[in-house]
């Protein structure tokens, strides 16, 4: 682990300037990534640190979305004070790569919280809008409200069976109420988020700055489906009756959210509320209790990552040629930059589980584990693809096609910083499903 913490904290000895750091990252943290993959095994470091293949890929995406990261962020170096949005950064990954890493509960949870300190800064002082503030407000109620649930719980589970390990479960907490499974998961159903529980992360990511949204979408968000992976193997499987509820409000809230999206005219509130509904299948593959399901969560959750990032970062280049975040303004990209407008093409494809896409096999794997529970699913899954298709065309027709608008720069040029955090986004959905046994094992 210290492999890649150590070159980490260099960075700030380096100049803040993205081709500079991303070289720097891809010499030096790249090999450390590969190491860890190769010992996926369940290994312990030591007595807090231990790495098994759900934390070792989460880890290399978190690795890998950070040079992207450097790369997005370089507008925001015109306008205010670049080192400290490089220290910000720095420090969040490097709690996301403990939290991600630490083999102790009580350590997870303090990882946990800590990482909502960058993450609030980076919204509140890095923030395009003057709403950030309340962005901000919104993110620490809802995540330290939900989290002082998880800490009672995980009080009661140390208690109860002297042990706090993750990686390495003997002894199970027995106790088989429903409302024990949703005080311990409270906090990481918040932070997925579940529909009822999403309305901070609209405004958070309409708020931030593109880099903030990109780590935010990519990683954070990653933190609840991972909490709830790792609580399931300490804590008896969830009843019937609060499972089938839970599906029910997952599924119809996601066709809720993709209805929002398809009267959405603002770029960043579109694929906010898009991730709310694409991220429901987490859940779905969680409850299944069978390996199928797991791998398939974790499918979706890599996808997700991808994807929404990738589509940050295509709103921030639409954002840096208009001023705008309108989809009326935002028009015409097809014939001011035809090699964008693929991009667009595939990004929306790969949106909607179009092969070749890792989307596509992560959500043929979660719609066979919800019809486990109930054949019921079959009419929302069905009403959910239907209207993931109609926005994402939308989306793409509205941002390609049309007369170009005369409000914007006419003197439009491709900037290669742009393609290549697109084109790094979209390399991994593409080899993921060509090995899929990067993910599912098998």
């Amino acid at each position: 682990m210290l492999k890649i913490i150590i070159p980490l904290s260099l960075l700030l000895l380096i100049k803040p300037k993205w081709n500079y750091n991303i070289i720097f990252i891809a010499w030096i943290i790249l090999p450390a990534t590969i190491l860890i993959y190769i010992n996926s095994i369940p290994i312990n470091l030591n007595i807090l640190i231990a790495v098994d293949h759900i934390s070792a890929i989460l880890i290399i995406l978190s690795i890998w979305i950070i040079p992207l990261v450097v790369a997005a962020r370089q507008n925001i170096f015109l306008k205010k004070n670049d080192r400290g949005f490089h220290l910000n950064i720095i420090v969040l990954t490097i709690i996301l790569l403990l939290r991600f890493s630490v083999s102790h509960i009580f350590s997870f949870y303090i990882l946990f919280e800590a990482s909502l300190v960058p993450t609030l800064l980076i919204i509140i002082k890095w923030g395009y809008q003057p709403e950030r503030l309340q962005a901000g407000i919104y993110l620490i109620l809802y995540t330290i409200t939900a989290s002082l649930p998880l800490l009672a719980g995980i009080a009661a589970l140390l208690y109860t069976t002297h042990t706090g390990n993750l990686f390495f479960s003997v002894y199970y907490f027995s106790v088989t109420h429903s409302s024990f499974w949703i005080i311990i998961n409270l906090a990481f159903i918040v932070k997925l988020p579940l529909f009822v529980f999403h309305l901070w992360l609209p405004k958070a990511h309409v708020e931030a700055p593109v880099a903030g949204s990109i780590i935010l979408a990519a990683v954070l968000l990653k933190l609840g489906g991972y909490g709830i992976l790792r609580i399931i193997y300490l804590i008896s499987p969830i009843r019937f009756g609060l499972k089938y509820y839970l599906l029910r409000l997952t599924l119809w809230g996601g066709i809720i959210t993709r209805l929002i999206c398809t009267r959405q005219q603002d770029i960043k509130s579109l694929i906010a509320y898009s991730s709310v509904g694409h991220i429901r299948f987490v859940i779905a593959g969680i409850l299944a209790n069978i390996p199928w399901g797991i791998w398939g969560a974790i499918a979706i959750i890599i996808s997700h990552g991808l994807l929404r990032s990738a589509l940050f970062a295509s709103a921030d280049m639409c954002y840096s040629i208009s001023n705008s975040r309108s989809l009326l303004i935002n028009k015409g990209l097809n014939i001011a930059i035809p090699s964008i407008s693929m991009l667009w093409f595939i990004i929306c494809a790969a949106n909607i589980a179009a092969p070749p896409s890792c989307n596509l096999i992560a959500e043929i794997i979660l719609i066979t584990c919800s019809t486990i529970t109930t054949k019921l699913v079959l009419l929302p899954v069905g009403i959910i693809r239907f209207v993931a298709a109609a926005y994402s065309l939308t989306l793409y027709i509205r941002i390609n096609h049309g007369h170009i608008n005369l409000l914007n720069n006419p003197a439009i040029t491709i900037i290669p910083r742009n393609v290549m955090v697109i084109t790094g986004h979209l390399a991994p959905v593409v080899v993921i499903i060509i090995i899929p046994s990067l993910i599912t094992l098998y």
